[in-house]
């Protein structure tokens, strides 16, 4: 098998990390490794599958003889996927930089694979809640149109980062120990007001726009159009930032323009690549997100009829954000590419 030379932007993070266990478990045929990073993590050494490498510092002659570029996230993606794309590379980013552009391929493997076809260099990640929910939305639209979606997200702090788990863990701590407790990043560490997430709900991901949605539910909306070819799809989101470590959980309602049963929707979930059927209410079995962490299916379950419309169905999907969310779903994307011969 042919091997192809690979560089980690952002490879000390979370989603770096993720991408390094993959590489590993998933054997992707590399050949060299280029692990980068901001200048504050440049020369930190990290063990992998027997070999030391030393990070560097991205520039932007740092791509040179890479053939496969994953971008963890961040805004240093404008200045640098450029860079990689000249020098030759193929740029799978996992930031919002190029995600709704046009000339950029916003891509699911399982979901809109066909989308690659049409990449000038660089392809973009979707957002982590997009891509958990598109991977329930599209076994059921092959069953029939879909008129409406309703989604209300219930996000983990590690989307906030590993300062925002940290946060979690010391509210917790200080909240048994009846300590005060110290709020300084949630919803967000730039915003202008902080609050505690420890046995709390946050109803605000990202800053708010003109419309009085968040920049978070904008992305669901915007983004979940573009995937799946539906620009005038009705979509709308409420994304919730909820004290759980890891895995994202969505309660989504969807309204059809004709009837999908209870049990086609089961068996079109069950036999849908990367999606897992968890749903038997005798067995009190739905997705949680203490079971789906580390796992690269996307659960559903919870699935019944919504008795407020002619044709629709409400669902519970839970999925890791950081593996499937970000890097599993990145790296997929590469082993799509190479698979079919798109990257040279």
């Amino acid at each position: 098998m042919k091997k192809y030379n690979v560089a980690i932007m952002g490879a000390t993070g979370a989603v770096g990390q993720e991408f390094l266990n993959l590489i590993e478990e998933r054997k992707f045929p590399f050949a060299e490794l280029r692990l980068l990073a901001s200048s504050r993590s440049a020369g930190k050494k990290i063990a992998f599958m027997g070999k030391e490498y030393t990070v560097a510092e991205t520039r932007e002659d740092s791509f040179e003889g890479i053939d496969i570029a994953l971008f963890a996230g961040g805004g240093a993606s404008k200045t640098f996927a450029p860079a990689a794309v000249k020098a030759g590379a193929v740029v799978i980013d996992n930031s919002s930089t190029f995600r709704m552009d046009k000339d950029v391929p916003l891509v699911v493997p399982e979901v809109n694979p066909e989308a690659l076809k049409e990449h000038k260099g660089i392809i973009a990640n979707p957002n982590c809640s997009t891509i958990i929910m598109v991977m329930a939305l599209k076994p059921l639209r092959n069953l029939a149109p879909i008129k409406r979606v309703v989604v209300s997200t219930y996000q983990a702090v590690s989307g906030g980062g590993k300062e925002a788990m940290a946060e979690l863990e010391e509210q917790v701590e200080a909240i048994v120990a009846k300590k005060p407790v110290k709020a300084e990043i949630l919803p967000g560490a730039s915003l202008k007001k902080h609050y505690q997430i420890a046995f709390n709900l946050i109803p605000q991901i990202d800053i708010f726009k003109e419309n009085l949605y968040t920049k978070e539910e904008m992305k669901m909306i915007d983004e979940t159009r573009k995937i799946l070819s539906e620009p005038d799809l009705r979509v709308t989101a409420t994304t919730v930032r909820v004290p759980v470590y890891r895995s994202h959980a969505e309660s989504v309602n969807i309204e059809f323009v004709e009837a999908v049963s209870v049990e086609a929707a089961r068996k079109a979930i069950t036999a849908f690549p990367g999606a897992a059927l968890n749903d038997d209410p005798d067995e009190q079995a739905y997705p949680m997100p203490l079971f789906t962490s580390g796992k690269d299916d996307v659960e559903v379950g919870r699935i019944r009829f919504d008795e407020s419309v002619e044709h629709g169905l409400n669902l519970w999907v839970c999925g890791d954000q950081i593996r499937k969310g970000a890097a599993l779903n990145a790296l997929q994307i590469a082993e799509y590419m190479i698979e079919h011969e798109m990257i040279g």
